[in-house]
């Protein structure tokens, strides 16, 4: 569920229409709804009923301050991959202690800089991270709290840009070396192992490859703790999918999870994380645009939009599908028409949608692409020299600019000429 909805002729955002921020903002912008956060937060962290446990948003998936502060007040920990995202978190006034430090290439510099300000733990991918980790906290004369991300070998069945749970894939390492590991970083200075973290891929719209990886982290935790060591905490990723209606798509409910977490890891008396994105931020984000122009091509109709593969990338990078509704609601009954929705910009990727059938839309008008809060802005780039497309949340009847769209002075301003042109 999200709270975009027609109402008396118009797409709504909660409270607003969204054409009145088309008029005050302009398009393209997203724009975000605080009602379908904080909504789908609340479902993770019910769906983990009384197993002491932390929901943390991987923020990858969206990362403005705004939003950060939004969940972080409702008691979400944050899943950082990078310095700029802890520092992100940070100024949303989310504490350290609720913040976990993922990803494949974490520099010395970016643990000096989380050990300073706080975390909750790293999860470590390889083996060179872990010496390199506990190099830095022990010059620091700090603990550094670590879990060591297992690779389990698991077809996630999803895109295979976002899988990440096969021993082909870069992360983590592999299951059947994990207790050798292990052995290695109870053995180094400045490290403290609290747990294990697993995480197989994202778009997951079946249960069983979760299930399929977290009996195996349970295996792993019990050899691991008659290794001698102090397993405390399971952090099993993020993943889950959202439905982006095609195909009727009916990924498994946050409820359904969490049910299957219990039945597999439960009965370990282990404090769960898990690190869900897409779901909380996906259907709670629309990205606004404007058809420019309706052309005639051999066979086919182009709706030409002032939004581009620039401000919504995952079309042309991983042949994602949005639905596109426009802002007006279409009568009842109106024939439908089959469009190439395109963007501006000189590539023939910049396609967002191939024979699409959707109601009539003329020049002028408004559309949505729907489910574009997550990977949508985080993604976005100046690629053309477009300038960055801002965001806006709403909540209730109010709304306001969250980021915004820089002019295009700003933008040239940032470059360089140096003394000898």
């Amino acid at each position: 569920m999200d709270h975009f909805l027609y109402r008396d002729g118009q797409l709504m955002a909660e409270d607003v229409p969204l054409a009145r921020i088309a008029d005050e903002v302009g398009t393209p912008v997203y724009v975000y709804s605080a009602a379908t956060l904080l909504r789908h937060f609340t479902l993770f962290d019910d769906a983990l009923g009384k197993m002491p446990h932390l929901v943390c948003f991987a923020m990858k998936s969206l990362s403005n301050i705004a939003v950060l502060k939004l969940l972080g007040d409702a008691g979400a920990g944050m899943d950082v991959v990078s310095e700029g995202e802890y520092r992100r978190a940070r100024a949303a006034g989310v504490p350290g202690e609720r913040i976990v430090f993922s990803g494949v290439g974490k520099t010395r510099h970016e643990m000096r800089v989380a050990l300073e300000g706080g975390i909750r733990q790293f999860n470590v991918e390889s083996e060179p991270e872990m010496q390199a980790l506990s190099e830095v906290a022990t010059a620091m004369g700090v603990i550094a709290p670590i879990t060591v991300r297992v690779n389990p070998d698991v077809d996630a069945k999803t895109h295979a840009k976002i899988s990440t749970g096969k021993k082909e894939d870069k992360f983590g390492i592999p299951i059947g070396r994990a207790r050798d590991v292990y052995r290695v970083a109870a053995a180094l200075p400045g490290l403290k192992v609290v747990g294990i973290d697993v995480h197989i891929g994202s778009q997951l719209t079946d249960l069983a490859p979760f299930e399929a990886a977290y009996i195996k982290v349970a295996e792993l935790t019990e050899a691991l703790r008659a290794d001698g060591h102090e397993i405390t905490r399971l952090d099993l990723g993020g993943g889950l999918g959202i439905p982006y209606m095609r195909n009727n798509e009916a990924p498994p409910l946050p409820m359904e999870y969490g049910a299957l977490i219990q039945k597999c890891v439960g009965h370990l008396g282990c404090e769960i994380e898990i690190e869900p994105g897409r779901l909380i931020s996906g259907n709670a984000g629309v990205l606004l645009s404007k058809v420019i122009y309706n052309k005639s091509g051999e066979g086919r109709e182009f709706l030409i939009v002032d939004g581009a593969m620039n401000d919504l990338i995952r079309p042309a990078m991983y042949e994602a599908h949005h639905d596109i509704v426009p802002v007006i609601e279409p009568s009842p009954g109106v024939a439908r028409q089959t469009y190439d929705v395109v963007g501006p910009i000189c590539e023939s990727g910049d396609t967002f949608a191939k024979e699409r059938v959707m109601p009539p839309v003329k020049e002028g008008e408004l559309i949505a692409f729907r489910s574009a809060g997550a990977y949508g802005a985080v993604m976005s780039s100046e690629y053309n020299s477009r300038l960055m497309v801002p965001e806006v949340l709403v909540q209730g009847d109010q709304f306001a600019v969250i980021r915004p769209r820089p002019t295009y002075d700003e933008m040239i301003s940032r470059d360089r000429v140096p003394e000898w042109l």
